[in-house]
């Protein structure tokens, strides 16, 4: 250039080193696209029309895909045909006794994992289907005669030939389960108009409470743990019940603050007054505000039952006015009262709690804002009243809407989740709708009388959830406790679940679910755990003949193949509704067999 000048070697050196940097910028983002978690995005990519099929780009890079060497899992002896690694009897002396903690979850190092396949008990039969399976069971399945024998007076279930039935009877309700709910409906009209769509059963029994309120339209997750009273817990899912092990004891239960709208105890053995109302904290916790707490049982009706209790109405008197103490000290109001049972109502009003905060003697005291309210993966009960938040409050009962409108709103918390919105989440359940209308082609089974148990392994709104709730299935809907918490989002919605780690086993008994669902698991968390041990424990819960549905990256459908074969499953992989490469379903379905060790 004859008028110009020519560029300085400075400025030249300058330019090279920006383009670089800006080079280096882009790659990275790349990258932080590739690994990005699905589940802290939220927002999957945009569909616009059900019809549009995804094409995988050319230029996409091509992995191979994950291969592992062919394996046989070994049978499990007949010992363990009813092992839960977490909760195991065997090992409830390597802990305290202090308030029963030894029953709480303890699961085992890596290095005593069992890597066997457990087998079912002599003579089991496929599980009755539903309905009819909430009022019998084959004995054989759940071969318990403990608690047969023990609670046979009391009308919890009775053995009949070659199975156990359920008359609906209970400690608390002798004329039959239904009969007790109605006395609870006429005290709690909530619970008849949709306003009371989840509940929390503490002790559960066989789960009749449960079982009963299915009809009326409210989910109740029953708890209770592995004790003297011999799987209460397996037969609530034998029924086809939602139920969980679990235990009040030092640390919070897996769910977030703030997610039931009623919980209930009849008679549940539970010390509800004692080190300082720990328990009844927890409750506070996890109901919801505007909700209840029911208690049948001692102290209740202490005037009339106290004879019968085995002690005298002055400590039944002292116990029940110890128990009302507290739980106005909590901000629970009585609500009301007939007969043995009793309700009280959680306050959602700013100037009970404003009290508490004030005096600096009152006990429990408020909670400071350093204690996380839905922190419970093994997280320590705090002593210590919650107060809710007004966006809490705004999620109440009585301001959410009723069942069944309150599934497809978006719930004031879904703005606590990293990109989360009501855009999302109606994109999200047109997603399910359309991903369970194609589940439902691979796997005819689905919505019908074959599958009840389900288990979402790793939901984020409780879509999946949502596209089956006019089948006649029920759905627990796990959020990984690594994940983003989007389990309140779940509760508010009127569904139920909990938290939990795959690392680690489920708290339920062997044979428990029909069908297991997951999508993009060990996409999000094969970098933590051991995909061997994930498909075991997924053997254990699944029940023989039960299906699974496997939705993941093209990469790792190879070693799910391979595993699946060697814990003996039938599996073919399918094509997803949008036939990309990238992504397969792996269904497979579980066999039935017997130990080579059985004795009949």
């Amino acid at each position: 250039m004859k008028n110009g000048k020519q560029p300085e070697k400075g400025s030249s050196r300058i330019l090279s080193l920006t383009v670089l940097f800006i080079a280096l910028c882009g790659f990275s983002f790349y990258l932080g696209g590739m690994f990005c978690s699905e589940r802290d995005k939220i927002e999957a990519k945009d569909v616009t029309s059900t019809s549009t099929k995804f094409v995988a780009s050319p230029k996409e890079p091509t992995v191979s895909p994950l291969q592992i060497k062919s394996v046989s899992f070994p049978e499990c002896g007949s010992e363990l045909q009813d092992y839960t690694p977490c909760t195991d009897p065997k090992r409830w002396k390597r802990y305290g006794v202090h308030r029963l903690s030894f029953l709480e979850r303890h699961c085992p190092p890596v290095h005593e994992k069992s890597e066997c396949l457990i087998p079912p008990p002599d003579g089991y039969k496929p599980p009755i289907r539903w309905p009819k399976s909430r009022d019998q069971c084959w004995y054989k399945n759940v071969p318990y005669d403990w608690i047969n024998k023990q609670k046979s007076n009391q009308h919890w279930l009775k053995k009949e030939g070659d199975k156990f039935h359920f008359p609906g009877g209970g400690t608390m309700f002798p004329r039959g389960v239904s009969h007790y709910v109605d006395q609870m409906q006429d005290l709690i009209p909530e619970m008849k108009d949709g306003t009371v769509r989840t509940a929390i059963d503490t002790g559960c029994g066989v789960a009749s409470w449960g079982g009963d309120l299915l009809d009326r339209g409210i989910l109740t997750i029953s708890l209770a743990p592995r004790d003297n009273h011999e799987a209460q817990v397996q037969f609530a899912l034998e029924r086809g019940i939602p139920a969980i092990l679990g235990i009040i004891s030092t640390q919070r239960l897996p769910f977030p603050s703030n997610s039931f709208d009623m919980a209930h105890c009849s008679r549940c053995l539970i010390p509800w007054t004692e080190f300082g109302g720990i328990y009844l904290l927890e409750v506070h916790r996890i109901v919801r505000p505007g909700g209840f707490w029911v208690l049948s049982g001692p102290p209740v009706n202490y005037k009339r039952r106290w004879r019968g209790w085995n002690t005298t109405m002055e400590d039944q008197k002292s116990d029940y006015d110890k128990l009302q103490s507290l739980l106005t000290s909590m901000c629970f109001k009585k609500y009301a009262q007939k007969d043995d049972i009793a309700v009280w109502q959680k306050l959602s009003d700013k100037s009970c709690y404003d009290k508490i905060a004030k005096n600096m003697e009152a006990y429990p005291p408020k909670c400071d804002d350093s204690i996380e309210p839905d922190s419970a993966w093994y997280t320590p009960l705090r002593p210590c009243v919650l107060a809710p938040t007004l966006k809490v409050k705004k999620s109440g009962l009585g301001s959410i809407p009723k069942w069944p409108e309150r599934l497809n709103v978006a719930p004031e918390r879904i703005s606590d989740v990293h990109g989360g919105s009501a855009s999302g989440l109606k994109h999200d359940d047109g997603k399910w709708k359309n991903r369970v209308k194609h589940y439902k082609k691979v796997l005819p089974a689905l919505g019908t009388d074959k599958i009840r148990n389900v288990l979402d392994m790793n939901t984020v709104y409780g879509g999946f959830a949502a596209a089956l709730v006019q089948d006649p299935v029920w759905v627990m809907n796990v959020v990984s406790s690594y994940s983003a918490n989007t389990l309140p989002v779940v509760f508010d919605r009127g569904l139920i679940g909990t938290y939990h780690d795959w690392c680690e086993a489920f708290s339920t008994y062997p044979r428990t679910y029909d069908l297991l669902h997951l999508d993009s698991l060990f996409t999000l968390e094969s970098q933590r755990c051991e995909m061997k041990y994930v498909l075991l424990e997924m053997d254990r819960i699944l029940r023989p003949g039960g299906y699974v549905i496997m939705r993941e990256s093209s990469y790792f459908m190879d070693a799910l193949t391979t595993l699946g074969k060697g814990m003996r499953w039938s599996c073919r992989r399918e094509e997803t509704e949008y036939a990309v490469e990238s992504e397969k379903i792996l269904v497979c379905q579980k066999k039935l067999w017997f130990s080579s060790n059985q004795t009949s």
